[in-house]
């Protein structure tokens, strides 16, 4: 018997299209995934996000047959994100032979420390929220659908810089491995689109108080600020900017990108930027039969990492497809190299180079929080953010 929380899902249809049932649904013993990630602790909302997703993506195919006839099914371990966790849990998963392909997990530190076990065993791990741009570099079993750093912070710049009109910019990063290499691209890209870094701050994913680094932020004198942080400090630290005297504009990268981050900062996070892969007003056909199943079995509207979750599944599973019957993690490992244009909520279709083995294609929306809510956004000016405000 696997972990507690294993889950297993049937109902509704395959692809990103309307309904349509086109074979009978999975039945016998399963195919399973492992999944490494945070289920309690600061981040523990975006492992809720992922079991929407991934239950989603269950139900849509194991009512379509599965994994050529077998139903699809995960065991969850909770990670907390936590680097040391992480590899107990990869040591877990690459001894349990039923495991055929592993999730997670939520962070790039903490994925990136159980990357050599998962390589050395041969088991492939898709990080599918992992963007320090030296995830994949952990060996041929690493494979990632989410878009590098290397690519995201630029766009962050063109937001900062090219929309919000920074040119003097105060940069506060989560200082881990990911936040310091994301500060590293950002303040390159900001700087080559004309902008100045005028301060770089870094802080503990354990820190509170933010006053005394937000004082130093405050007498450098920015016109604008950039976040480089997770819902739960990103959210503290605009709860605490205003305190200082602090009224400048405010844009911080997507992995803020969460109904969390408003309910933790409520007003404070009112008129704050970031930009995303994913939002459910998009009128692309692929994102609006997500959003239409997703709000049908859970109330509610989807957000990035709902999508994220829902594509590494389905991608996942046309892998193990490809790979065939038996079980064998090789296979699956030489499948991901073979399957093209997989069905995707973020990407319409997603392929991978088999070089970087990262998924193809960037893609960004401009969003603000107004009135409480994520909302599309468009500023043309300066003044279009103050109004914000």
């Amino acid at each position: 018997m696997l972990h507690r929380q294993s889950f297993l899902r049937l109902a509704a249809a395959f692809l990103l299209a309307p309904i349509v049932a086109t074979a009978a649904p999975a039945a016998g013993e399963p195919v399973w995934f492992g999944v490494s990630g945070p289920l309690t602790g600061q981040n523990a909302q975006y492992g809720a996000q992922w079991k929407a997703g991934f239950d989603l993506a269950l139900d849509d195919i194991n009512a379509n047959g599965g994994i050529n006839g077998r139903p699809l099914a995960y065991t969850f371990e909770d990670s907390q994100s936590d680097p040391r966790q992480a590899v107990g849990l990869a040591q877990k998963f690459v001894n349990d032979k039923r495991i055929q392909i592993e999730l997670g997990d939520f962070s790039s530190p903490a994925s990136m420390a159980a990357s050599p076990i998962y390589q050395r065993a041969g088991l492939v791990q898709l990080g599918f929220t992992n963007s320090h741009p030296d995830f994949t570099k952990g060996g041929d079993y690493v494979w990632s659908p989410s878009i590098s750093q290397a690519d995201a912070q630029p766009l962050l710049a063109d937001l900062a810089v090219k929309t919000l009109g920074f040119k003097r910019v105060a940069v506060l990063f989560l200082n881990t491995d990911w936040g310091r290499t994301s500060r590293d691209v950002f303040v390159k890209a900001a700087e080559a689109r004309g902008a100045e870094v005028v301060i770089a701050e870094g802080y503990q994913p354990d820190e509170k108080d933010f006053r005394s680094t937000l004082v130093r932020v405050r007498d450098a004198n920015p016109d604008g600020l950039v976040l480089i942080s997770y819902y739960p400090d990103g959210a503290l630290i605009a709860g605490q900017v205003r305190n200082v005297g602090l009224k400048q504009p405010i844009a911080a990268s997507g992995s803020v990108y969460s109904p969390k981050f408003i309910e933790l900062g409520g007003a404070a996070v009112n008129g704050i930027y970031t930009n995303t892969a994913f939002f459910p007003d998009e009128p692309r056909a692929e994102v609006q039969d997500f959003v239409k199943r997703f709000r049908a079995k859970y109330g509610k509207e989807p957000d990035a990492f709902n999508a994220y979750a829902y594509d590494a599944v389905v991608i996942a599973a046309a892998a193990l497809r490809e790979a065939g019957p038996g079980g064998d993690r090789k296979a699956v490992r030489d499948a991901f190299y073979k399957i093209k244009d997989v069905p995707s909520v973020v990407f319409g279709k997603a392929n991978f180079d088999p070089q970087t083995r990262r998924v193809i294609g960037v893609k960004s929306v401009d969003l603000v929080v107004k009135d409480g809510k994520w909302a599309l956004g468009d500023p043309k000016s300066r003044a279009a953010v103050a109004s914000v405000r």
